[in-house]
């Protein structure tokens, strides 16, 4: 037996598991990718453990070859679960195998943690939103105080239980965190760019950030994520230590990540924030230039339309060298000195600067639109075109990449994902391999798929009275139970709405009505309930058993087919030859379509109906290659035989103790 099926059985059994062969098959594959530096794609469905699957491979790779392991997830909730639930199981299991525990530092993004110069010495802190004194946020919320109130105490008591717990590593995540809003954090810790540098700070011996750093640098494993890997590479690798391999959990998620990373806002509320932070250390023309700069700002978009901007004589392309301007004169002069609070207000304008003039050089590799948002209003933005180059050049080319996910496929195929991350580009190739391992799980014989084909396709202006009707006849057929995926907040509440109107005794929650972790848990505990909403629920919300029978999904989830960054993306494929709408619109469609069907069985005495309320997954051309993306359920479009089949399940679940 080898070292790997060594700990793999090891860690399997210390959670009261069972080998599974799906498991082993993942473990082998990435132990091979990782001794030989290869790249692999590797699907495992759910219930597959694919955690343990590349953990145990993993450390025994890095104590043998005496080089670190990267482990990135797709978000800091899952980086989270990852380092304090499995990767402890599977550093018992190495310890017990080959009498060594390898070293783990958890790594996340600067922001992440809170800034010993903000907190001690108030540098960059709004003063004016303090509290005098250190009266309770509790106190305040419950008086009906003034937002600004409750952000003083709340900063107030960050401040304290910082300077309290600094062992802590103060992390805005950690449980025992006083309650905090995003606007009091952002308060007490700051971005790469306003960092004024270890050598000028002096807390720089007990910064949380830079010991998490000098930890990385003593790890076999470094846990981190998908944001802060792209980050990494965008800065030269000088974020994360050097490593020989990579592995990329819930890799489906990496290029929306990682184009997440790279892209940039800026709105004339950010430049006169900026300003003002900067105007006790400018001379009055620069501090009265750049404040104007916000106002032709905001002038230059008024006067423009919103979506892509490709006119370099848009009104809003003077303005964004009108602020490019004026922040590279503000920030030369904010140049040198020991003045934090100087330093800091210099790196902010030079961010301006630097957003401005990427933006206004409109350059091809980019895609620049304006934005329109109901509570922000009109603002700028830049996303890349692709990260192909980058992740191909800066993630993939000096270390061995293993990425897996339940949902790497999309139409059966691996190439469409291959394509997305750099493995296929043009006509070069990198090295790589596809492994779909399946589940544990018998879809056809657990779930059924229903497709509505006999209703109309949906419309654009919102979900019509025959799918509202389907959806109260599912969720009665349910008895609730539903998990309801819409394509749109409107779309979520209208369905909301119409199923506590037409099926009395039903509880719908709809996302919105509170806090999203609240609505979920209320879910779980009330099995007859139901709970609709967005983009949000189709992906990692894990509801197994009984509460779950039924999955609704209004539409096929294509891209908005006015998002400017899609647009540009499917135009490129087409000007090379290739068909922009499935390599682009379809494959992410099909992504999300796994994702979300997926959310139905989590375990292996799950059953259910996905419902899908789009006739176009059986009708339009590019249905076959949608299906091919989800779970093999048996398949079926006669509503009765969806319905009888709930109320079957729904009867089981209330006759069940």
């Amino acid at each position: 037996m080898t070292l790997v099926s060594q700990v793999l059985d090891a860690a399997v059994a210390s959670v009261g598991g069972e080998t599974r062969t799906g498991q082993v098959d993942m473990a082998q594959a990435v132990s091979r990718a990782m001794t030989t530096g290869g790249n692999l794609l590797v699907q495992a469905g759910t219930g597959t453990g694919k955690s343990f699957g590349y953990l145990a491979p993993g450390l025994v790779w890095s104590i043998k070859s005496g080089r670190r392991l990267v482990v990135a997830t797709a978000t800091l909730a899952l980086q989270t679960q990852l380092a304090t639930k499995d990767i402890p199981v599977a550093l018992d299991a190495v310890e017990s195998v080959m009498h060594r525990r390898p070293v783990v530092a958890v790594v996340k993004g600067r922001s992440n943690y809170a800034c010993l110069l903000r907190v001690r010495d108030g540098v960059g802190l709004e003063q004016e939103s303090l509290l005098d004194g250190s009266q309770l946020a509790k106190q305040l919320r419950q008086s009906g105080a003034s937002a600004e109130s409750v952000i003083g105490a709340e900063v107030v008591a960050l401040r304290e239980w910082v300077d309290e717990q600094a062992a802590s590593g103060g992390l805005a995540d950690r449980d025992d965190a006083p309650r905090h809003s995003p606007k009091a954090w952002a308060q007490v810790a700051v971005g790469a760019r306003e960092c004024v540098g270890a050598q000028k700070c002096p807390h720089a011996g007990e910064c949380f950030v830079e010991e998490s750093r000098r930890r990385a640098f003593e790890a076999d494993l470094v846990v981190t994520n998908h944001a802060l890997l792209a980050v990494d590479a965008m800065q030269g690798h000088s974020v994360l230590p050097e490593h020989g391999a990579v592995v990329i959990d819930e890799a489906h998620e990496l290029v929306d990540r990682v184009t997440g990373a790279a892209s940039q806002e800026l709105s004339p509320q950010m430049v006169e924030r900026v300003a003002r932070r900067a105007l006790p250390h400018l001379d009055d023309e620069r501090g009265v230039t750049l404040l104007d700069a916000a106002d032709a700002l905001e002038q230059g978009l008024d006067a423009s339309e919103v979506g892509r901007l490709t006119d370099a004589e848009a009104p809003v392309v003077a303005a964004l060298r009108i602020v490019s301007s004026a922040a590279r004169e503000a920030s030369a002069s904010l140049k040198g000195g020991d003045d934090m609070e100087r330093a800091q207000a210099q790196a902010a304008v030079q961010e301006v600067f630097d957003i401005a003039d990427r933006m206004a050089g409109l350059d091809a590799d980019d895609v620049v639109w304006l934005s329109e948002r109901e509570r922000l209003g009109r603002q700028m933005v830049v996303a890349p075109l692709d990260v192909v180059t980058l992740l191909r050049e800066r993630v993939f080319a000096d270390a061995a990449a293993i990425l897996t996910s339940a949902t790497l496929t999309v139409g059966g195929s691996f190439d469409p994902l291959a394509a997305r991350i750099g493995f296929r580009a043009d006509d070069q190739e990198l090295p790589w391999q596809g492994l779909d391992v399946g589940s544990p799980f018998d879809y056809r014989t657990q779930g059924i798929c229903y497709v509505a084909r006999d209703l109309p396709s949906p419309a654009r202006d919102g979900i019509g009275d025959e799918q509202l009707s389907e959806v109260a006849e599912l969720v009665w057929a349910a008895g609730g139970r539903t998990l309801g995926l819409f394509a749109s907040q409107r779309n979520a509440e209208a369905a909301a709405a119409y199923v506590r109107r037409e099926v009395p005794g039903i509880t719908v929650l709809c996302q919105g009505d509170a806090q999203l972790p609240d609505l979920t848990r209320q879910f779980i505990d009330e099995p007859t309930t139901c709970l609709f909403g967005t983009l949000s629920l189709w992906q990692g919300v894990d509801i197994p058993g009984e509460t779950c029978l039924l999955v609704l999904i209004d539409k096929i989830p294509f891209p908005r087919p006015d998002d400017p960054l899609m647009q540009a993306r499917q135009a490129a494929v087409a000007a090379s030859g290739g068909n922009g709408f499935m390599a682009v619109a379809a494959t992410q469609a099909g992504l999300l379509l796994a994702q979300g069907s997926g959310r139905l069985i989590r375990r292996a005495d799950d059953r259910g109906v996905v419902a899908i309320l789009d006739p176009r997954l059986m009708t339009a051309r590019y249905g076959s290659f949608l299906r091919a993306s989800m779970p093999d359920f048996w398949s079926t479009t006669d509503r009765e035989v969806a319905v009888s089949a709930l109320q079957r399940l729904a009867k089981a679940a209330d006759e069940t103790p």
